[in-house]
């Protein structure tokens, strides 16, 4: 009990010198207990037959009524499917970002690298409804760049919007472009942090650029790139909802359908509230798996983890 007063009184010692931190703190902890926690209460509606006219307390209790039917319904195989397709092809273009802040870190024309990191930082600015639509634009087989190109040439243009094997890459591609530089930041931000005597040194040495790169900027990246990794892989099923159900239409549905578009459609759309419900929880749980998953295997092969 001692020992347990002692702990509090030097907990409180330090909180009443910081007392300004916590108050800067304390707007953060209520939005985020606020939007965050208190809505987690919600969570109830995906184990009842929610009726809006009832309320969730007083609303039926279902079970693992509606988690089966998502199970055995025919949505199941596809949304998880075309999610996992769609995610895991984004994880392929990880390193993109890192590659680009290496490539600036390397340039020494001061003007030509603000231009470069201008150019691949303004689409980030683009919002995902003025993106979709230039992608419209751009590859109508009509009247877009490509059909024009293709009919320079003398030959038919394909319907790339209306494509469904053509879905998941001109999504990931189109977001590579769009996100790629301004991710880079946090890199190249890392890269500054590298002490300036190790290039010296590796220059007396007799190292090349590349070899600078291998030993010195890439092993200073690696911390910052696993924990980047990790809370991607936490994502996972966490395809953006936005951006896949406005480039959706009837021709490339059979790929475009992911879980939160599903979500959307059937809890919205058809006041399926419990099911929507069960669906996203379902998808949550899996993320927040995969998110303990990779840290315990990335604590396991490095000394770098989340917690």
């Amino acid at each position: 009990m001692k020992s347990e007063s002692s702990g509090f009184r030097r907990t409180w010692g330090r909180i009443e010198r910081n007392w300004g931190l916590y108050v800067l703190l304390l707007p953060a902890a209520i939005l985020l207990l606020l939007f965050s926690y208190k809505p987690m209460y919600g969570v109830l509606i995906a184990f009842k037959d929610y009726s809006p006219a009832l309320g969730i307390m007083g609303s039926p209790w279902a079970g693992m009524k509606y988690f089966e039917k998502f199970f055995h319904s025919y949505q199941f195989n596809v949304t998880i499917k075309n999610t996992l397709i769609i995610s895991l092809y984004s994880i392929v273009t990880f390193p993109i970002p890192i590659v680009l802040a290496l490539m600036v870190n390397q340039m020494r024309a001061n003007r030509f690298k603000r231009f470069f990191q201008t150019v691949t930082y303004m689409p980030h600015f683009i919002s995902t409804v003025v993106m979709v639509g230039l992608m419209l634009i751009l590859l109508s087989p009509g009247s877009g760049l490509i059909g024009s190109i293709f009919r320079l040439f003398g030959a038919e243009a394909p319907n790339i919007m209306g494509s469904a094997g053509m879905f998941s890459s001109v999504y990931v591609w189109s977001d590579v472009w769009q996100h790629a530089g301004w991710d880079s930041i946090i890199y190249i931000a890392a890269l500054s942090a590298v002490d300036p005597s190790l290039y010296e040194a590796a220059t007396v040495d007799g190292a090349s650029r590349w070899q600078k790169i291998r030993y010195i900027d890439i092993p200073m990246l690696i911390p910052t790139a696993v924990t980047l990794f990790i809370l991607r892989m936490g994502g996972l099923l966490g395809v953006g909802f936005e951006k896949v159900y406005l480039m959706q239409n009837n021709l490339n549905i059979s790929s475009s359908e992911v879980i939160s578009t599903y979500v959307y459609k059937i809890g919205l759309l058809s006041s399926q509230y419990s099911f929507s419900s069960a669906i996203n929880l379902f998808n949550t749980l899996i993320n927040f798996v995969l998110l303990i998953l990779v840290n315990q295997i990335s604590k396991k092969l490095s000394s770098n983890s989340l917690w």
